[in-house]
């Protein structure tokens, strides 16, 4: 249906273009009967220049996981394959909530939902998730977002580059069913976020113009901890009368664990049941499968008491956390992101000579500019090495022996207002000091956008992003953006 009416829009759009033309041949004086005629009986959107393409106002489907994952897939694909420049947006809820809550494809391994009980025949849902997204990244045709609303900045970059893309767009987005998956109803936005960080919802953008190869065009910018299978996080108590903190890996379980849907699958552990051969799930997934016998593998959980409390993660949800993981791997396969150890040794090696002579560099280069005054504080990084945490912004323009025309990031960190932006954009590149300033802990702990994406979130205009060593794919405009912080 919604490729009918964008034909029928398109040829409403062609007549009033092949009038423009029309005219224009004839102030050129170069309009020809005999010759334009015919060419205008057949133009349509197809022969339409980007120009004009951007100026059709886009036809947009919207539908659940069941309208585009399940019953009107083919329907999807047919879309995506024609090459029309519709624009799909997805609503995800893993679960048919118009009709009930029935089991969809797009759900998670073990889920429990109508059609996928939880019980002695099986422990709810039992096939893998559908991954829409990989779907159409496959058509090659397609502009492909996956997000959620806890993501803004990804979701509206996604938007506005799908839209104004002459390419169909699917935007396949996280959205949580309250009453199905048992959350409150203010809870949407923080599950969505929950699902990114436990690997059960990574974001990615696919753009089959932004280069040749898969990762070129495929980007996972905005998942936290892109090097690593779990992003960590510290959890605390203080129901015992003693602050306790643990820091832990963030899997798939401890995200089900938050939600109803999942509940059965875990069993509390009275303390005087604790006993060695327990281990940490993520622990446990790093064994080979032969090393697990004997173990038990168990997640931390705060209890609505407050107290830290062991909870027992079922066979399904073992399986269901590996099915996240190892999903996790493909698209850090698919993105370039897995350097063999003996070339990662090498880069990292390089990266560091770039960095630690850059800073130096950068930090003479500053001396000499300010005439021994006042005005360049000579700051330190967490590692103490001389650098430009401290620098003015005029300091950095350029460093010599840096290689390549490149330039050092750096913070003005006695400016810093400790907002946050910086660190939750990239904890591999930001985290905060002893003092409570942020600083730059690993200028290569994230694409270079990630630094000039910081510098415009940043509420005190303190982050510089430098330039970036490596150029090529869309550096430019990455630079270009990066000027007005620099």
């Amino acid at each position: 249906m919604a490729m009918g009416v964008f034909e029928a829009h398109m040829a409403k759009m062609a007549r009033g273009f092949a009038v423009l033309r029309k005219a224009e041949l004839e102030l050129a004086d170069g309009y020809q009967p005999e010759v334009h005629d015919e060419e205008f009986q057949r133009f349509g959107w197809a022969e339409f220049s980007e120009a004009e393409l951007k100026l059709c106002p886009p036809v947009v489907v919207v539908g659940g996981d069941g309208a585009m994952y399940d019953i009107g897939l083919q329907n999807l694909s047919r879309a995506m394959a024609s090459g029309k420049p519709l624009k799909v947006v997805v609503l995800d809820t893993q679960v048919y909530s118009n009709t009930g809550g029935q089991a969809c494809t797009s759900g998670f391994l073990g889920q429990i939902s109508d059609m996928a009980a939880y019980g002695a025949a099986s422990a709810g849902k039992q096939e893998a998730r559908k991954e829409l997204s990989l779907i159409a990244m496959a058509h090659r045709t397609t502009y492909v977002a996956q997000s959620t609303i806890a993501h803004p900045s990804h979701l509206i970059e996604s938007f506005i580059e799908g839209l104004t893309s002459t390419r169909p767009a699917l935007f396949n987005c996280y959205t949580a069913c309250q009453p199905e998956h048992g959350i409150g109803d203010d809870m949407g936005a923080a599950q969505a976020k929950l699902a990114v960080e436990s690997r059960a919802y990574p974001l990615l953008r696919y753009d089959p113009d932004a280069g040749e190869t898969l990762a070129e065009r495929l980007d996972l910018t905005g998942n936290p901890a892109l090097a690593d299978d779990w992003p960590t996080y510290t959890l605390e108590s203080g129901a015992t009368g003693r602050e306790e903190q643990i820091d832990l890996s963030l899997t798939f379980a401890d995200f089900a664990a938050t939600e109803t849907r999942f509940r059965k699958h875990f069993r509390t552990l009275p303390k005087d049941t604790w006993h060695d051969d327990m281990l940490l799930l993520a622990d446990y997934l790093a064994l080979e499968p032969a090393d697990r016998d004997g173990k038990l593998p168990f997640i931390w959980f705060s209890a609505p008491s407050g107290n830290l409390v062991r909870l027992k993660v079922s066979d399904t949800l073992v399986a269901s956390s590996e099915d996240r993981l190892e999903f996790w791997h493909l698209l850090r396969d698919m993105a370039g992101l897995n350097v063999p150890a003996a070339d990662a040794s090498a880069e990292t090696v390089e990266q560091v000579r770039r960095e630690v002579v850059g800073r130096i560099a950068a930090n003479l280069y500053a001396l000499a500019g300010s005439e021994g005054g006042d005005d360049f504080l000579v700051g330190t990084d967490a590692a103490g090495i001389p650098g430009a945490n401290a620098a003015s912004e005029a300091s950095l323009e350029s460093a010599p022996g840096a290689g390549a025309g490149y330039t050092p990031p750096w913070i003005e960190s006695e400016a810093c207002t400790a907002c946050d932006e910086c660190t939750n954009l990239n904890p591999d590149i930001f985290a905060y000091g002893p003092d409570g300033k942020a600083y730059i802990k690993n200028a290569q702990g994230g694409p270079y956008a990630d630094l000039v994406k910081a510098a415009e979130r940043c509420t005190a205009r303190v982050i510089h992003p430098g330039l970036p060593a490596e150029r090529g794919g869309d550096a430019d405009r990455w630079i270009t953006r990066a000027e007005k912080y620099n």
